[in-house]
Protein backbone atom coordinates (compact mmCIF):
# COMPACT_ATOMS: atom_id res chain seq x y z
CA UNK A 1 0.00 0.00 0.00
CA UNK A 2 2.75 2.41 0.89
CA UNK A 3 4.40 1.86 -2.17
CA UNK A 4 1.75 2.69 -4.65
CA UNK A 5 1.16 5.64 -2.35
CA UNK A 6 4.62 7.43 -3.39
CA UNK A 7 4.02 8.10 -7.07
CA UNK A 8 0.96 10.23 -6.34
CA UNK A 9 2.83 12.90 -4.00
CA UNK A 10 5.54 13.46 -6.59
CA UNK A 11 3.12 14.46 -9.21
CA UNK A 12 1.22 16.55 -6.53
CA UNK A 13 4.48 18.35 -5.58
CA UNK A 14 5.57 19.00 -9.61
CA UNK A 15 2.25 20.29 -9.75
CA UNK A 16 2.66 22.78 -6.72
CA UNK A 17 5.95 23.66 -8.50
CA UNK A 18 4.47 24.64 -11.45
CA UNK A 19 2.16 26.96 -10.20
CA UNK A 20 4.29 29.20 -8.39
CA UNK A 21 6.35 30.17 -11.66
CA UNK A 22 5.59 30.81 -14.74
CA UNK A 23 6.86 28.14 -16.89
CA UNK A 24 10.47 28.70 -18.56
CA UNK A 25 10.12 32.69 -17.67
CA UNK A 26 12.20 32.69 -14.37
CA UNK A 27 9.55 35.61 -13.18
CA UNK A 28 7.40 35.52 -10.21
CA UNK A 29 3.80 35.61 -10.94
CA UNK A 30 3.63 38.37 -8.35
CA UNK A 31 6.89 40.58 -9.07
CA UNK A 32 7.91 43.09 -12.02
CA UNK A 33 11.75 43.64 -13.09
CA UNK A 34 14.11 46.11 -14.68
CA UNK A 35 17.11 46.27 -15.88
CA UNK A 36 17.75 48.39 -12.67
CA UNK A 37 20.54 46.66 -10.92
CA UNK A 38 21.31 46.94 -7.51
CA UNK A 39 23.21 45.23 -4.44
CA UNK A 40 20.77 43.87 -1.63
CA UNK A 41 21.79 41.32 0.81
CA UNK A 42 21.38 37.60 0.35
CA UNK A 43 18.12 36.28 0.83
CA UNK A 44 17.34 32.54 2.63
CA UNK A 45 18.55 29.72 0.35
CA UNK A 46 15.55 29.17 -1.20
CA UNK A 47 14.11 25.40 -1.15
CA UNK A 48 13.64 24.81 -4.56
CA UNK A 49 16.44 24.31 -7.08
CA UNK A 50 16.73 27.04 -8.99
CA UNK A 51 19.88 26.30 -11.18
CA UNK A 52 17.73 24.80 -13.41
CA UNK A 53 15.13 27.75 -14.08
CA UNK A 54 17.00 29.46 -17.40
CA UNK A 55 16.18 33.21 -16.58
CA UNK A 56 16.72 33.62 -12.93
CA UNK A 57 17.36 38.01 -12.89
CA UNK A 58 15.27 39.97 -15.54
CA UNK A 59 16.70 40.80 -18.96
CA UNK A 60 19.05 43.21 -19.27
CA UNK A 61 18.55 46.52 -21.92
CA UNK A 62 21.37 49.41 -21.23
CA UNK A 63 19.53 51.98 -23.65
CA UNK A 64 22.70 53.73 -25.87
CA UNK A 65 25.01 50.48 -24.56
CA UNK A 66 25.09 47.13 -24.67
CA UNK A 67 25.51 44.41 -22.14
CA UNK A 68 27.63 41.08 -23.13
CA UNK A 69 27.14 37.97 -20.73
CA UNK A 70 28.67 34.94 -19.96
CA UNK A 71 26.61 32.05 -18.32
CA UNK A 72 27.76 28.98 -16.62
CA UNK A 73 25.11 27.30 -18.68
CA UNK A 74 25.92 28.25 -21.77
CA UNK A 75 26.23 31.13 -24.49
CA UNK A 76 22.53 30.86 -24.79
CA UNK A 77 21.92 31.63 -21.74
CA UNK A 78 21.66 35.93 -20.70
CA UNK A 79 20.21 36.26 -17.31
CA UNK A 80 20.47 32.79 -15.68
CA UNK A 81 22.00 32.82 -12.11
CA UNK A 82 25.28 33.77 -12.39
CA UNK A 83 25.69 34.64 -14.83
CA UNK A 84 28.44 37.51 -15.57
CA UNK A 85 27.40 40.83 -17.85
CA UNK A 86 29.97 43.33 -19.09
CA UNK A 87 28.64 46.82 -19.73
CA UNK A 88 29.34 49.26 -22.40
CA UNK A 89 28.43 52.54 -24.17
CA UNK A 90 27.91 53.54 -27.39
CA UNK A 91 30.00 56.43 -29.22
CA UNK A 92 29.31 59.72 -27.57
CA UNK A 93 28.49 58.21 -24.58
CA UNK A 94 30.24 57.42 -20.74
CA UNK A 95 28.87 54.60 -18.79
CA UNK A 96 27.80 55.34 -15.22
CA UNK A 97 28.22 52.83 -12.72
CA UNK A 98 30.19 49.29 -12.81
CA UNK A 99 31.71 47.94 -15.66
CA UNK A 100 30.68 44.65 -14.91
CA UNK A 101 27.59 42.74 -12.74
CA UNK A 102 26.50 39.26 -11.78
CA UNK A 103 22.88 37.45 -11.65
CA UNK A 104 22.57 36.86 -7.73
CA UNK A 105 20.66 34.13 -6.47
CA UNK A 106 18.14 37.09 -4.69
CA UNK A 107 16.96 37.09 -8.79
CA UNK A 108 18.72 41.14 -8.90
CA UNK A 109 22.03 42.19 -10.89
CA UNK A 110 24.39 42.91 -8.67
CA UNK A 111 25.20 46.92 -9.62
CA UNK A 112 23.28 49.47 -11.46
CA UNK A 113 24.52 51.19 -14.58
CA UNK A 114 23.44 54.07 -17.19
CA UNK A 115 24.39 55.60 -20.14
CA UNK A 116 24.95 59.31 -20.01
CA UNK A 117 25.57 61.08 -23.01
CA UNK A 118 29.28 63.00 -23.32
CA UNK A 119 29.15 66.83 -23.64
CA UNK A 120 31.51 69.48 -23.30
CA UNK A 121 31.08 72.68 -21.66
CA UNK A 122 29.62 75.35 -23.38
CA UNK A 123 32.59 77.71 -25.23
CA UNK A 124 33.05 80.79 -23.99
CA UNK A 125 32.43 84.28 -26.07
CA UNK A 126 35.01 85.05 -28.18
CA UNK A 127 35.48 89.01 -28.46
CA UNK A 128 35.23 90.45 -32.08
CA UNK A 129 34.34 86.96 -33.37
CA UNK A 130 32.07 84.41 -32.67
CA UNK A 131 31.74 80.98 -33.50
CA UNK A 132 29.44 77.96 -35.48
CA UNK A 133 29.03 74.47 -33.66
CA UNK A 134 27.86 71.48 -35.98
CA UNK A 135 26.14 69.82 -32.80
CA UNK A 136 26.42 71.80 -30.20
CA UNK A 137 28.24 70.46 -27.54
CA UNK A 138 27.85 67.43 -27.98
CA UNK A 139 30.69 64.72 -29.07
CA UNK A 140 32.70 64.91 -32.28
CA UNK A 141 30.74 68.32 -32.98
CA UNK A 142 32.98 70.91 -34.33
CA UNK A 143 33.09 74.51 -33.37
CA UNK A 144 34.39 77.02 -36.24
CA UNK A 145 35.76 80.55 -35.32
CA UNK A 146 35.35 83.96 -37.34
CA UNK A 147 36.28 87.13 -36.50
CA UNK A 148 34.41 90.38 -37.36
CA UNK A 149 35.86 92.36 -40.77
CA UNK A 150 39.07 94.02 -39.59
CA UNK A 151 40.38 91.54 -37.31
CA UNK A 152 42.17 87.85 -38.02
CA UNK A 153 41.69 84.91 -35.76
CA UNK A 154 45.19 83.89 -34.13
CA UNK A 155 44.90 80.54 -32.27
CA UNK A 156 43.17 77.25 -33.33
CA UNK A 157 40.30 78.27 -36.14
CA UNK A 158 38.09 74.86 -35.09
CA UNK A 159 37.76 72.85 -31.95
CA UNK A 160 36.28 69.70 -31.74
CA UNK A 161 34.31 68.08 -28.81
CA UNK A 162 36.54 64.88 -27.29
CA UNK A 163 35.72 61.42 -25.80
CA UNK A 164 36.60 62.78 -22.74
CA UNK A 165 34.16 66.01 -22.51
CA UNK A 166 37.03 68.67 -23.67
CA UNK A 167 37.40 70.74 -26.20
CA UNK A 168 40.85 70.22 -28.47
CA UNK A 169 42.85 72.97 -28.80
CA UNK A 170 42.97 76.06 -27.15
CA UNK A 171 40.67 79.31 -27.03
CA UNK A 172 41.94 82.11 -30.17
CA UNK A 173 41.30 85.55 -30.12
CA UNK A 174 40.63 87.83 -33.20
CA UNK A 175 43.58 90.84 -33.34
CA UNK A 176 43.22 93.72 -35.25
CA UNK A 177 46.31 93.23 -38.08
CA UNK A 178 44.84 94.89 -40.77
CA UNK A 179 45.91 98.61 -41.11
CA UNK A 180 43.91 101.17 -41.92
CA UNK A 181 43.10 102.82 -45.54
CA UNK A 182 44.24 106.27 -46.02
CA UNK A 183 43.42 107.79 -49.62
CA UNK A 184 45.63 111.16 -49.97
CA UNK A 185 44.28 113.83 -52.21
CA UNK A 186 45.38 114.12 -55.77
CA UNK A 187 48.60 115.14 -56.85
CA UNK A 188 48.79 119.53 -57.93
CA UNK A 189 50.24 121.72 -60.00
CA UNK A 190 50.43 125.52 -59.19
CA UNK A 191 51.67 128.78 -60.86
CA UNK A 192 54.06 130.96 -58.51
CA UNK A 193 52.02 134.70 -57.97
CA UNK A 194 53.14 137.34 -60.19
CA UNK A 195 56.84 139.07 -58.74
CA UNK A 196 57.62 135.12 -56.59
CA UNK A 197 58.77 131.81 -56.82
CA UNK A 198 56.23 130.45 -54.84
CA UNK A 199 52.89 129.68 -54.74
CA UNK A 200 50.64 128.98 -51.74
CA UNK A 201 48.72 125.42 -52.14
CA UNK A 202 46.05 124.16 -50.42
CA UNK A 203 44.22 120.77 -49.77
CA UNK A 204 41.94 118.63 -47.72
CA UNK A 205 43.32 116.17 -44.85
CA UNK A 206 43.49 112.57 -46.41
CA UNK A 207 40.35 110.44 -45.93
CA UNK A 208 41.31 107.76 -43.53
CA UNK A 209 39.17 104.29 -42.04
CA UNK A 210 39.72 101.79 -39.83
CA UNK A 211 38.50 98.42 -41.52
CA UNK A 212 38.02 96.96 -37.72
CA UNK A 213 36.64 99.36 -34.63
CA UNK A 214 36.40 102.86 -36.74
CA UNK A 215 39.36 104.22 -34.35
CA UNK A 216 42.15 106.31 -35.51
CA UNK A 217 44.58 107.29 -33.29
CA UNK A 218 46.75 109.76 -35.15
CA UNK A 219 47.47 110.79 -38.74
CA UNK A 220 51.05 112.37 -39.45
CA UNK A 221 51.68 114.78 -41.24
CA UNK A 222 55.33 114.67 -43.14
CA UNK A 223 56.05 117.97 -45.05
CA UNK A 224 54.51 121.27 -45.12
CA UNK A 225 50.79 122.36 -43.96
CA UNK A 226 48.23 123.29 -45.96
CA UNK A 227 48.51 126.48 -46.74
CA UNK A 228 52.00 126.69 -47.08
CA UNK A 229 54.07 128.79 -49.91
CA UNK A 230 56.17 125.99 -51.86
CA UNK A 231 59.08 126.91 -54.29
CA UNK A 232 59.34 126.26 -57.35
CA UNK A 233 59.52 122.41 -58.20
CA UNK A 234 58.37 119.24 -57.23
CA UNK A 235 57.31 118.38 -53.59
CA UNK A 236 56.27 115.21 -51.89
CA UNK A 237 53.95 115.13 -49.08
CA UNK A 238 53.22 111.95 -47.19
CA UNK A 239 50.65 111.30 -44.11
CA UNK A 240 51.13 108.20 -41.95
CA UNK A 241 47.54 107.31 -39.62
CA UNK A 242 47.70 104.50 -36.98
CA UNK A 243 45.05 102.90 -35.69
CA UNK A 244 44.27 101.76 -32.07
CA UNK A 245 46.36 98.45 -32.38
CA UNK A 246 49.48 100.64 -34.05
CA UNK A 247 48.77 99.18 -37.22
CA UNK A 248 49.78 101.82 -39.58
CA UNK A 249 49.27 102.76 -43.31
CA UNK A 250 51.06 105.77 -45.56
CA UNK A 251 50.17 107.63 -48.55
CA UNK A 252 51.60 110.65 -50.60
CA UNK A 253 51.20 113.29 -53.31
CA UNK A 254 52.90 115.16 -55.23
CA UNK A 255 52.76 119.46 -55.04
CA UNK A 256 54.22 120.98 -58.32
CA UNK A 257 54.97 124.43 -58.23
CA UNK A 258 56.00 125.83 -62.12
CA UNK A 259 57.61 129.63 -62.70
CA UNK A 260 55.98 130.73 -65.72
CA UNK A 261 59.23 132.68 -67.02
CA UNK A 262 59.75 135.14 -69.52
CA UNK A 263 63.29 135.08 -72.10
CA UNK A 264 66.30 136.14 -70.30
CA UNK A 265 66.79 140.00 -70.96
CA UNK A 266 70.55 140.98 -72.42
CA UNK A 267 71.85 143.82 -70.70
CA UNK A 268 72.73 146.76 -73.24
CA UNK A 269 75.86 147.85 -74.51
CA UNK A 270 77.53 150.52 -72.19
CA UNK A 271 74.97 149.89 -69.49
CA UNK A 272 72.95 147.43 -67.25
CA UNK A 273 70.21 145.34 -66.00
CA UNK A 274 68.40 146.07 -62.21
CA UNK A 275 65.64 143.46 -62.01
CA UNK A 276 63.25 142.37 -59.26
CA UNK A 277 62.35 139.19 -58.01
CA UNK A 278 64.45 136.39 -60.23
CA UNK A 279 64.85 138.49 -63.02
CA UNK A 280 62.74 136.77 -65.66
CA UNK A 281 59.82 135.12 -63.45
CA UNK A 282 56.47 136.40 -64.06
CA UNK A 283 55.61 139.68 -62.41
CA UNK A 284 59.39 140.66 -62.41
CA UNK A 285 60.60 144.12 -63.25
CA UNK A 286 64.29 144.99 -65.05
CA UNK A 287 65.24 148.21 -64.86
CA UNK A 288 67.57 149.28 -67.86
CA UNK A 289 70.89 151.57 -66.47
CA UNK A 290 73.26 152.97 -68.63
CA UNK A 291 76.87 153.54 -67.01
CA UNK A 292 78.22 156.97 -66.32
CA UNK A 293 78.78 159.21 -69.57
CA UNK A 294 76.37 157.22 -71.23
CA UNK A 295 71.87 158.15 -71.17
CA UNK A 296 69.32 156.00 -72.20
CA UNK A 297 66.72 155.79 -75.09
CA UNK A 298 64.11 153.87 -75.17
CA UNK A 299 61.90 152.45 -72.43
CA UNK A 300 63.18 152.47 -69.00
CA UNK A 301 60.94 149.29 -66.89
CA UNK A 302 59.99 146.02 -68.69
CA UNK A 303 57.66 144.09 -67.42
CA UNK A 304 57.56 139.57 -67.71
CA UNK A 305 53.79 138.88 -68.56
CA UNK A 306 51.65 136.14 -67.77
CA UNK A 307 52.33 135.01 -71.54
CA UNK A 308 56.25 134.55 -70.96
CA UNK A 309 56.23 137.81 -72.88
CA UNK A 310 58.33 141.21 -71.76
CA UNK A 311 56.53 144.60 -72.02
CA UNK A 312 58.01 147.24 -74.52
CA UNK A 313 61.47 146.33 -76.43
CA UNK A 314 64.75 147.30 -75.50
CA UNK A 315 66.52 150.86 -75.20
CA UNK A 316 70.02 152.05 -76.16
CA UNK A 317 72.89 153.60 -73.99
CA UNK A 318 73.96 155.99 -76.32
CA UNK A 319 76.76 158.35 -75.15
CA UNK A 320 76.08 161.57 -72.78
CA UNK A 321 75.83 164.99 -74.85
CA UNK A 322 77.29 167.39 -73.15
CA UNK A 323 75.75 170.74 -73.55
CA UNK A 324 78.11 173.67 -72.72
CA UNK A 325 75.71 176.61 -74.38
CA UNK A 326 74.27 176.74 -71.15
CA UNK A 327 73.14 180.41 -69.43
CA UNK A 328 74.83 179.31 -66.06
CA UNK A 329 77.53 176.99 -64.36
CA UNK A 330 74.63 175.59 -62.27
CA UNK A 331 72.74 173.64 -65.71
CA UNK A 332 75.87 172.92 -66.62
CA UNK A 333 76.63 171.12 -63.66
CA UNK A 334 72.93 169.55 -63.55
CA UNK A 335 73.79 167.67 -66.43
CA UNK A 336 75.67 165.71 -64.81
CA UNK A 337 73.33 165.11 -61.40
CA UNK A 338 73.74 161.61 -60.40
CA UNK A 339 75.47 160.23 -63.46
CA UNK A 340 79.17 161.04 -63.17
CA UNK A 341 81.37 162.12 -60.79
CA UNK A 342 83.60 165.65 -61.63
CA UNK A 343 87.08 165.74 -61.19
CA UNK A 344 87.96 169.60 -61.99
CA UNK A 345 91.58 170.82 -62.31
CA UNK A 346 92.85 174.36 -61.91
CA UNK A 347 95.76 175.58 -63.36
CA UNK A 348 97.75 179.29 -63.68
CA UNK A 349 98.87 178.24 -67.29
CA UNK A 350 99.14 175.05 -69.46
CA UNK A 351 102.74 175.28 -68.56
CA UNK A 352 102.50 174.49 -64.68
CA UNK A 353 104.45 171.31 -63.96
CA UNK A 354 101.75 170.24 -61.97
CA UNK A 355 99.15 170.13 -64.61
CA UNK A 356 101.02 168.55 -67.00
CA UNK A 357 102.09 165.96 -64.56
CA UNK A 358 98.28 165.64 -63.30
CA UNK A 359 97.11 165.64 -66.96
CA UNK A 360 99.48 162.99 -67.96
CA UNK A 361 98.77 160.59 -65.39
CA UNK A 362 94.86 161.08 -65.84
CA UNK A 363 95.46 160.32 -69.90
CA UNK A 364 96.91 156.97 -69.16
CA UNK A 365 94.04 155.74 -66.36
CA UNK A 366 91.15 156.87 -69.12
CA UNK A 367 89.64 153.11 -68.65
CA UNK A 368 90.08 153.28 -64.42
CA UNK A 369 88.31 156.76 -64.69
CA UNK A 370 85.53 156.13 -67.22
CA UNK A 371 84.67 153.22 -65.09
CA UNK A 372 84.32 154.97 -62.24
CA UNK A 373 82.20 157.37 -64.04
CA UNK A 374 84.70 160.16 -63.52
CA UNK A 375 84.86 163.53 -65.91
CA UNK A 376 87.61 165.82 -66.00
CA UNK A 377 87.17 169.27 -66.34
CA UNK A 378 89.94 171.81 -67.43
CA UNK A 379 89.79 175.64 -66.16
CA UNK A 380 93.58 176.65 -67.31
CA UNK A 381 94.99 180.16 -67.87
CA UNK A 382 94.40 183.85 -66.87
CA UNK A 383 91.89 186.21 -68.17
CA UNK A 384 91.41 186.38 -71.01
CA UNK A 385 92.65 184.36 -72.69
CA UNK A 386 91.64 181.66 -69.82
CA UNK A 387 90.25 178.37 -71.31
CA UNK A 388 87.66 175.97 -70.21
CA UNK A 389 87.18 172.86 -71.42
CA UNK A 390 85.40 168.85 -70.97
CA UNK A 391 86.67 166.87 -73.33
CA UNK A 392 86.46 168.95 -76.55
CA UNK A 393 83.93 170.83 -75.43
CA UNK A 394 84.76 174.34 -74.53
CA UNK A 395 83.51 176.88 -71.75
CA UNK A 396 82.46 180.40 -71.80
CA UNK A 397 84.31 183.05 -69.92
CA UNK A 398 81.21 183.63 -67.46
CA UNK A 399 80.85 180.05 -66.87
CA UNK A 400 84.62 179.37 -65.99
CA UNK A 401 84.18 182.40 -63.79
CA UNK A 402 80.88 181.36 -62.10
CA UNK A 403 82.97 177.83 -61.40
CA UNK A 404 85.65 179.13 -60.10
CA UNK A 405 83.42 181.09 -57.43
CA UNK A 406 81.58 178.64 -56.93
CA UNK A 407 84.12 176.07 -56.21
CA UNK A 408 86.69 178.22 -55.07
CA UNK A 409 89.38 177.45 -57.12
CA UNK A 410 92.11 179.93 -57.37
CA UNK A 411 93.93 181.11 -60.82
CA UNK A 412 97.29 181.42 -59.04
CA UNK A 413 98.78 178.21 -58.30
CA UNK A 414 97.57 174.32 -59.13
CA UNK A 415 94.70 173.03 -57.14
CA UNK A 416 91.81 170.80 -57.66
CA UNK A 417 88.44 169.11 -56.35
CA UNK A 418 86.68 165.94 -56.83
CA UNK A 419 83.11 166.27 -56.78
CA UNK A 420 80.42 163.12 -55.88
CA UNK A 421 77.35 162.60 -58.98
CA UNK A 422 75.02 164.92 -56.28
CA UNK A 423 77.58 167.88 -56.66
CA UNK A 424 79.06 167.81 -53.79
CA UNK A 425 82.62 169.01 -52.59
CA UNK A 426 84.50 165.48 -51.05
CA UNK A 427 87.95 165.66 -51.61
CA UNK A 428 90.60 168.53 -52.37
CA UNK A 429 94.35 168.50 -53.95
CA UNK A 430 97.00 171.09 -54.16
CA UNK A 431 99.59 168.92 -55.97
CA UNK A 432 98.62 166.22 -58.68
CA UNK A 433 96.75 162.89 -57.23
CA UNK A 434 97.88 159.42 -58.44
CA UNK A 435 95.07 157.71 -59.96
CA UNK A 436 95.41 154.61 -57.93
CA UNK A 437 95.20 157.33 -54.96
CA UNK A 438 92.30 158.60 -56.62
CA UNK A 439 90.47 154.84 -57.42
CA UNK A 440 90.89 153.47 -54.13
CA UNK A 441 89.01 156.93 -52.14
CA UNK A 442 86.59 156.41 -54.34
CA UNK A 443 85.69 152.82 -54.65
CA UNK A 444 86.18 153.55 -50.87
CA UNK A 445 84.06 156.21 -49.44
CA UNK A 446 81.74 156.72 -53.51
CA UNK A 447 80.37 154.12 -54.78
CA UNK A 448 76.65 153.28 -54.79
CA UNK A 449 75.69 149.70 -53.57
CA UNK A 450 74.58 148.85 -56.97
CA UNK A 451 77.85 149.97 -58.54
CA UNK A 452 79.90 147.84 -55.62
CA UNK A 453 77.44 144.88 -56.43
CA UNK A 454 78.09 145.55 -60.34
CA UNK A 455 81.82 145.78 -59.68
CA UNK A 456 81.49 142.89 -57.70
CA UNK A 457 79.87 140.76 -60.31
CA UNK A 458 81.87 141.87 -63.65
CA UNK A 459 85.16 142.66 -61.93
CA UNK A 460 87.35 145.28 -63.47
CA UNK A 461 87.91 145.21 -66.99
CA UNK A 462 91.00 147.85 -66.70
CA UNK A 463 93.02 145.10 -65.35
Amino acid sequence: MAQEAAPVLLVVLARLVSSTWHEGSGYYTAESHTNEVYVEEAPPEPALDYRRVPQWCATLNIHRGEATCYSPRGGSYRSSLGTRCELSCARGYRLVGPSAVQCLPSRHWSGMAYCRQIRCHVLPAVLRGSYACSAGVQMDSRCDYTCLPGYQLEGDRSRVCMEDGRWSGSEPICVDTEPPKIRCPDSRERIAEPGKLTATVYWDPPRVKDSADGIIKRVMLRGPEPGSEFPEGEHVIRYTAHDQAYNRASCKFSVRVQVRRCPVLKPPQNGYLSCTSDGNNYGATCEYLCDGGYERQGTSLRVCQSTQQWTGSQPLCAPMQINTAVNSAASLLDQFHEKRRLLVISAPDPSNRYYKMQISMLQQAACGLDLRHVTTVELVGQPPNEVGRIREHQLSLGIIEELRQFLHLTRSHFNAVLLDKAGADRERYISPISPDELFVFIDTYLLSEREAARRAQSGDPCE
